[in-house]
């Protein structure tokens, strides 16, 4: 199976560990990895903010340099989300595109629905907090929602709980915002802090030691208030969980 690994610009440039380690469980299932090295942003920021003849060539580069790959996986829901939720307005109609659409997963999504992974071998033995980022909750559909009634499922903390030693944390409110939103921290700082404020309390009060999830760009966001804040919690892409709990039990 050949893979095109899309890396989204802020783990590139801030952290690079999250791709190493995205690239580390893939290969570990078998699967051939390609980074193509002339990528670059999915043109989420540009779209979020309404400029969308800005985000228009970037989603055109996408199509031009994943459409061929049998699989295109990214270590993020909302970059993910972009690309099958978002890009029809720039490329509906272009041949290859509803396919492009099809093979393009988040990285958990891929495991479990993709090479059907139903367990992690491995041990972490720590207890793990699992904040659900809003474009893979509510629009890949990676976990149910909690105000939903009937089947529940989660795909992220379905590989969690398999690992050896490890206990999640059951949170108050488990698919709330943290606050992020992109441009949204920038231009309503103040509400998007305090929305992060509260959704580390919620961890705290459930005795999580790592918080993790899907998105780095929510975990770069609630770090950055955990850190200001001088709390005991760590931060950890779920990627970064799994890849060193199967590289203990090598």
């Amino acid at each position: 199976m050949r893979v095109g690994l899309f890396i989204p610009c802020y783990i590139d440039q801030l952290y690079p560990q999250v791709g190493m380690a995205t690239v580390d469980i893939l290969e570990r299932y078998g699967v051939e990895v390609i980074v193509p090295v002339d990528q670059t942003c999915c043109g989420q920021p540009m779209a979020n903010t309404g400029l969308t003849e800005q985000a228009r060539p970037l989603a055109e580069r996408f199509f031009d340099i994943f459409a061929d790959y049998e699989y295109v996986v990214c270590p993020s829901g909302s970059c993910t989300a972009m690309v099958t939720h978002h890009y029809d307005e720039y490329l509906e109609g272009r041949p290859g595109f509803s396919e492009l659409k099809q093979k393009t997963f988040e990285l958990t999504e891929f495991l479990v629905d993709v090479l059907k992974v139903t367990r992690i071998e491995g041990h972490f033995p720590h207890r793990v907090g699992l904040h659900q980022s809003c474009h893979g909750l509510r629009e890949l559909r990676l976990g149910s929602s909690s105000e939903l009634v009937g089947l529940t499922f989660n795909k992220a903390r379905f590989l969690l709980e398999s690992l050896e030693g490890i206990q999640l944390s059951e949170l108050t409110r488990p698919d709330e915002c943290c606050g992020f939103g992109g441009t949204f921290a920038i231009a309503e700082e103040a509400v998007s802090c305090m929305m992060g404020l509260d959704r580390i309390k919620d961890h705290e009060q459930a005795g999580t030691e790592i918080l993790t999830a899907n998105d780095m760009s929510c975990l770069m966001h609630l770090d950055g208030l955990i850190r200001r804040q001088k709390k005991p919690i760590r931060v950890m892409h779920i990627v970064e969980i799994l890849n060193e709990a199967t590289a203990a039990m090598a």
